[in-house]
């Protein structure tokens, strides 16, 4: 079939890509430099965040769960093991979630703009329960009888002194939007792709909340937390659009070229 697209509609047609392509970046930066900012409204508050802290340390030990220093113990059997999993804190969140988006971007963009949706939703309720529940992290909680692997073993992302860091707000541990991100990038790709290894992306969640536990940076209450508000955006946010093969308890793309199931004889109306 020949196409009519002439030279001036080619050029139309990419100028119009590279204002999309500009818009979302400007966008995601935006709602980025938007949280950042935002979290640095809590700061001050390390009273609360104290003792909210022993509130959930509380609450997990009496719901049972498994201390965090069970998984921290793993880690410091070797210095390049803990610093690994520093490094893999401190370096691999933001970037693997901006892949994740471009890929999408490129590749899937009906896919795109649901999960970039529904990461606004989730990053959104992060950052008001930020605000109302300022929560110091368990490094910082003398019960637990944790190490900060960052500031001993490196690399670490936070400042020595958290009263006076001025990069991050290191008050703000619930929820972990290190899992969050993390689960939502896992469900993103199984839901855009196709093939039988594609569960292996939920690797990526769980060897985040390996991470972010062992690194004493959250509590196990934290990625409870992320996952809940990540459920409430997945129903707040359809799929429209997304077509999807099915898979064991997850939906998943559908190739583009696949013909329409065939209609009965007598059934069109």
């Amino acid at each position: 079939m020949t196409s009519h697209t002439t030279p001036a509609g080619a050029a139309a047609d990419r100028r119009a890509a590279r204002r999309r392509l500009i818009r979302e970046l400007l966008l995601v930066a935006g709602l980025f430099t938007v949280y950042k900012a935002g979290r640095m409204l809590s700061t001050g508050r390390t009273e609360e965040a104290f003792r909210n802290a022993a509130r959930i340390w509380d609450a997990e030990r009496a719901l049972l769960l498994p201390g965090e220093g069970s998984v921290q113990r793993l880690l410091l059997h070797g210095d390049a093991l803990v610093h690994t999993a520093n490094t893999y804190y401190a370096a691999v969140h933001f970037p693997a979630t901006a892949l994740f988006l471009i890929w999408l971007y490129l590749r899937r963009p009906d896919h795109y703009l649901w999960a970039r949706r529904v990461l606004v939703v989730l990053t959104g309720a992060a950052l008001a329960l930020h605000l109302a529940f300022p929560l110091a992290p368990p490094r910082m909680l003398g019960a637990a009888h944790l190490v900060d692997t960052g500031q001993v073993y490196g690399p670490s992302v936070y400042g020595a002194a958290p009263a006076t860091d001025t990069m991050a707000n290191q008050f703000a541990a619930m929820p972990s939007l290190h899992f969050g991100w993390a689960l939502m990038l896992a469900l993103g790709m199984i839901a855009a792709t196709s093939g039988r290894w594609r569960a292996l992306w939920l690797l990526h969640p769980a060897l985040t909340l390996f991470v972010v536990v062992g690194t004493a940076n959250h509590y196990w209450l934290d990625a409870v937390v992320a996952a809940l508000l990540l459920g409430a955006a997945l129903l707040l946010v359809p799929r429209r659009g997304a077509a999807a093969t099915p898979v064991p308890g997850l939906p998943g793309p559908r190739s583009a070229t696949t013909a329409p199931a065939p209609v009965p004889a007598g059934a069109e109306r």
